[in-house]
C-alpha cells in the first residue's frame, strides 16, 4: 500500500486530480495534472482538552453506596459507637476492613493491626462515697445536689471553709469579691443575680442575664481569686429540678480525657438545690428573699448576715485506663508522594443513655461514610493509571465527642510527618438539610479555608465554580460565630499545627445529640452531592503542583 498513487477526496471534491507519490525518503510529494491546481493542505486539527478525571470518580459517589454503608455504621447493632464501647470497636473494624478490602495500605507500625492507631484514654468518673452533711443533716447525691465539674479537691470527707460572695459575679461595674479573700476557700453564691421590678437583669444589656457566660460565669470568676470550690445554691425547685433532669445523663457520664492529660485549674462547682441551700446558710426564703431585695435597691453587692452551717463534702473522682482506636487507610501517591492530604472524619457518637441508642446517622455516621466513598473513588482512579500525584491518609478519628482525642493523639503521634501534611479535609455533619435552607436548593458550609492559606480557601472556591456550583455559606467561619463550629471538629487539632484545613458541615438541625439522629432522616441525595464537590477539591489538592501556601492567620 505504500507506493499506490492516492486520488484524496478533498481533491475530487475540488475538481483537482492530485496525485500523492512518497519521495525517496518516505516523504509524501503532491502532484498535480498539467492545467489544475493543487489544494492547500487541511489545517491541522486543534489538540483535544486533557481529560479531567475527577468527573468520572466523582460520579463514583452515589446516594445509594453512602446508604449501604451507613445502614450498617450507624444501625442499633453499633450501640451509638460510644468511645472505649464494643460499639465502637465494631465499627473501626467495620472501617479497618473496608480499607481492606480496597487494597489501601495500613500504615500503623508496630500495631496488631497496620490500619488500627491503638492507644489510651484516661475515663474519670464520680466515685463511691459521695456525700454532703450540713450540720446533721444529710442530703442525697443526685437528688439534693450534684456537680458537672470535671475535678475535685474532696477526695475525703472535708469540712468546707465558707465565704459567702453574693451572686458570684465580678464585672468591671459590679463584682460580689470586692475586700474578699477566698484564696483555698469554698465560696458560697447564689443562682440567680440582681433583678429589678420588672424581674430584668440589673447588669445586662437589656435586661438579658449576665450569668453563666463571659466575664459573667461563676466558675470562671471564683477560679480567677483562687477558690477551692463554689457551692451554687439554687433555691428555686422548678429551675433545679429542670436543670438537675437536664444534666443528670452527663453526672453518670465518665469524662475522658488524654492519658496524663493535665487540664487548666479550675474551681470545682457544686449545685445545690432548695433544701441543702437553706439549711448551708441556716435561713429561710423569707430571709433569703430580703437579701435579693437590698441589694437590687442598692444596685450593688451589700453585706450579707449568713451564718452558715458547718459543712463536710466528700466528693472522689474513680480514673481508669481506657483503650481505643483511631483507623488509618493509606493511599501512595505519584510523583509528589512524600506529601500527604489528610480526608478525615469521626466515626464516634454518644453511645447509649438510659436505655436509647444514640446512633449519630448525621454525626458523623455521614462524615465517616463520606471518606469512605472518596477512598472507593481515589483508589479506583489510581486503578485506572490516573491515581493521584500526593498520598492521601483516609484518617477515622475516634473521642472526638469527647473533645477531639482522637485527632489530638494523631497529631501528637504523627504517622506521617505534619511537615509533609499539605492540608486537612474534615468532613463532620454532611447528610441533612439545616432550617436555614430548607427548600433552597443545595448548599455546604465551609469553616477554616481561609483561615491559615488564602490558596486554600482560593481552590475550594473556584473548584466549586468549576463542577456545577452549589452554594457555599460561611457562616459558621464567622469568628463571632456563636457556636464556635470552628474549634469543634477534627480539623482543628491539625489547624493547631498550622495545617491548612477545610472543613464542610451542612449545619445543625433538631436531631443533633438526640437519639433521634437516624438514618432516614439522611438526605443522600444532597449528601452525594456535597460529597461530589468535597471530592473534586481534594482531587485538585492532591494534583496541584503547589502544596497552598500558609500565610494567613486569621480568627
Amino acid at each position: 500500500m505504500r507506493n499506490t498513487l492516492i486520488m484524496t477526496l478533498a481533491g475530487a471534491l475540488l475538481g483537482t486530480a492530485v496525485l500523492a507519490q512518497q519521495g525517496p525518503h518516505g516523504k509524501v510529494k503532491i502532484k498535480s495534472k498539467p492545467g489544475r491546481t493543487a489544494a492547500a493542505p487541511a489545517p491541522a486539527a486543534a489538540p483535544a482538552p486533557p481529560t479531567d478525571w475527577s468527573v468520572p470518580y466523582a460520579a463514583s459517589i452515589t446516594p445509594d453506596g453512602l446508604r449501604k454503608d451507613l445502614s450498617v455504621l450507624a444501625s442499633d447493632e453499633y450501640e451509638g459507637r460510644e468511645t472505649g464501647t464494643k460499639g465502637q470497636r465494631m465499627a473501626a473494624d467495620y472501617i479497618s476492613k473496608r480499607f481492606t478490602a480496597l487494597g489501601l495500605a495500613g500504615p500503623v507500625q508496630g500495631s496488631d493491626n497496620a490500619y488500627i492507631q491503638h492507644f489510651t484514654l484516661e475515663s474519670r468518673s464520680w466515685g463511691d462515697g459521695i456525700s454532703l452533711k450540713v450540720g446533721k443533716q444529710a442530703f442525697q447525691w443526685g437528688k439534693d445536689f450534684y456537680s458537672a465539674s470535671g475535678d475535685s479537691p474532696f477526695p475525703t470527707e472535708t469540712e468546707l471553709q465558707f465565704v459567702f460572695a453574693g451572686y458570684g459575679l465580678d464585672l468591671p461595674n459590679y463584682s460580689d469579691y470586692t475586700g474578699l479573700d477566698v484564696t483555698g476557700k469554698d465560696v458560697i453564691v447564689l443562682a440567680g443575680e440582681p433583678l429589678d421590678a420588672q424581674g430584668k437583669s440589673l447588669l445586662g444589656t437589656d435586661g438579658k442575664s449576665v450569668k453563666l457566660t463571659g466575664p459573667g460565669n461563676m466558675v470562671t470568676a471564683a477560679t480567677k481569686h483562687g477558690a477551692r470550690s463554689i457551692l451554687i445554691l439554687d433555691t428555686n425547685a422548678d429551675d433545679f429540678a429542670t436543670t438537675l433532669e437536664r444534666v443528670a445523663s452527663y453526672i453518670k457520664q465518665p469524662r475522658l480525657v488524654a492519658a496524663g492529660q493535665t487540664a487548666p485549674k479550675r474551681t470545682a462547682a457544686f449545685r445545690l438545690g432548695p433544701a441543702a441551700s437553706y439549711a448551708l446558710l441556716h435561713t429561710n426564703g423569707a430571709t433569703l428573699k430580703k437579701y435579693e431585695a437590698a441589694t437590687t435597691a442598692a444596685g450593688k453587692p451589700v453585706k450579707a448576715s449568713f451564718k452558715p452551717t458547718k459543712t463536710t463534702l466528700a466528693a472522689p473522682r474513680k480514673v481508669e485506663p481506657l483503650a481505643t482506636e483511631n483507623v488509618l487507610g493509606y493511599l501512595e501517591g505519584g510523583d509528589k508522594k512524600d506529601e500527604l492530604v489528610v480526608m478525615s472524619a469521626h466515626y464516634d457518637h454518644l453511645g447509649v443513655k438510659d436505655g436509647k441508642v444514640f446512633n449519630g446517622a448525621d454525626d458523623d455516621g455521614s462524615g465517616t461514610v463520606s471518606v469512605l466513598s472518596f477512598a472507593d473513588a481515589f483508589v479506583q482512579a489510581k486503578k485506572d493509571g490516573h491515581g493521584p500525584r500526593r498520598s492521601i491518609l483516609f484518617l477515622a478519628n475516634t473521642g472526638e465527642e469527647e473533645g477531639l482525642l482522637g485527632s489530638q493523639y494523631y497529631t501528637d503521634h504523627p504517622v506521617f510527618p505534619l511537615e509533609s501534611t499539605v492540608a486537612d479535609v474534615n468532613i463532620d455533619m454532611v447528610g441533612r438539610v439545616d432550617p436555614e435552607h430548607e427548600g433552597k436548593g443545595d448548599y455546604v458550609y465551609i469553616v477554616g479555608a481561609d483561615k491559615l492559606s488564602s490558596e486554600l480557601n482560593a481552590v475550594s472556591e473556584a473548584t466549586n465554580q468549576k463542577y456545577n456550583p452549589i452554594a457555599l455559606d460561611y457562616k459558621y467561619n464567622d469568628p463571632n460565630d456563636p457556636e464556635h463550629i470552628y474549634y469543634r471538629s477534627d480539623h482543628y487539632n491539625f489547624a493547631k499545627h498550622k495545617i491548612p484545613v477545610a472543613f464542610y458541615t451542612s449545619g445543625l438541625h433538631a436531631d443533633y445529640h438526640k437519639e433521634t439522629d437516624e438514618v432516614d432522616k439522611i438526605n443522600f441525595p444532597a449528601m452525594a452531592r456535597r460529597d461530589q464537590l468535597i471530592f473534586h477539591t481534594a482531587w485538585e489538592l492532591a494534583n496541584r503542583d503547589n502544596r497552598p501556601v500558609v500565610d494567613s492567620n486569621k480568627p
